[in-house]
């Protein structure tokens, strides 16, 4: 059903300066009349300027305050009609698994492991358009973060929340992060599904590259990254930048190393690809891209009505009428003076 209405119709208080500028052209016109006699006979002045007219302001004041009126108008955007649109969106579903065992502290890759994947993982946000992206962490267990959605926003809120601190059972549970993850896409989705897996692969928990396989028969590709460096590091247990580290039965220094071994078979059999993270680049985007290559199904689908906007024909008027205004001049011209279009001064 068509219908009519003003966009922003608050712009309409702009309308009230209007009744103002008349007032002022009102007094201002009395006052050049009260001159006028002061100066001397009205007859007299008229036979000294026969080219003033006495039509002409009135006329052009209001052209101006026609030309005022439709631009108000336009700002209120006048919107007539309306359409039914359909909205289709259409992408993946992906889900980032994410290490947060106290090995992710390590600062092999700075600032650290688990902050400069948190990093990469927030402009990764900043890239998806219409996919959806789920969060889970992982130690000892895996807990679903933030269930799979397309609100990037909430995406980056609950990034900045997790620590080494937020699973409460410590190790690395790599085939149980990747089960949750599994379990947490949408039912009823067709489309591609991925799984990436951000952690150093020191794996103790569990069967890992079992549970990749699983992920794979159902269609869910598994892709590792793994952070760290080989020579691996020390982790430190009085927060960023201490110099007292985590220390074994022996006393001695526990060194962290990456195992690419582990990353490298759990992406194999999860159909995926394994990325080693550096200093320069975390490896996100470039997995990403591979992503964006899988075949995109529809997300979901909306009806909206729009409507079309109407302002431009009041921004058309308000222009003919500021052509007319520089058409009439102040003064009569004396090669039209008898048309008398706009009558004489008397």
């Amino acid at each position: 059903m068509e219908s009519f209405r003003f966009a922003h119709p608050e712009y309409f208080y702009l309308l009230l300066v209007i009744p103002a500028f008349i007032v002022l052209f009102i007094i201002s016109r009395i006052s050049r009349r009260r001159s006028l006699r002061l100066f001397g006979d009205r007859a007299l002045i008229a036979q000294l300027m026969p080219s003033v007219s006495a039509n002409r302001p009135f006329i052009k004041f209001l052209i101006w305050m026609l030309v005022l009126s439709f631009i108000i108008l336009s700002l209120a955007q006048p919107q007539f009609g309306s359409k039914l649109l359909t909205s289709k969106r259409k992408g993946v579903e992906l889900i980032i698994a994410l290490d947060v065992s106290n090995s992710m502290m390590a600062e092999d890759i700075k600032p650290n492991r688990l902050e400069r994947a948190k990093r990469a993982i927030s402009k990764l946000t900043e890239r998806l358009r219409d996919d959806k992206i789920g969060l889970i962490v992982f130690a000892g267990q895996a807990y679903v973060q933030l269930p799979i959605t397309t609100d990037y926003v909430s995406a980056k809120l609950f990034l900045d929340a997790i620590n080494t601190s937020i699973v409460p059972v410590q190790g690395t549970a790599i085939g149980a992060a990747i089960q949750m993850a599994t379990k947490s896409f949408t039912p009823d989705f067709g489309g591609s599904k991925a799984i990436i897996i951000i952690t150093d692969g020191e794996n103790h928990e569990d069967d890992a590259i079992g549970a990749a396989k699983e992920a794979l028969e159902k269609k869910m590709i598994v892709h590792t990254i793994g952070m760290g460096l080989p020579g691996g590091a020390p982790i430190p247990i009085g927060g960023a930048g201490s110099r007292d580290f985590l220390k074994d039965k022996d006393n001695n220094v526990v060194v962290t190393k990456l195992d690419e071994n582990m990353l490298t078979q759990i992406a194999m059999a999860g159909g995926g690809s394994y990325i080693r993270a550096n200093n320069a680049e975390v490896g996100l985007n470039n997995l990403f891209n591979e992503i964006e290559k899988m075949e995109k199904s529809e997300l979901n689908s909306r009806e909206y009505s729009e409507y079309n906007d109407q302002f431009p024909l009041f921004l058309i008027i308000a222009l003919c009428l500021i052509v007319c205004d520089f058409m009439i001049l102040d003064r009569k011209n004396k090669w039209l003076r008898n048309f008398r279009l706009f009558g004489n001064h008397k």
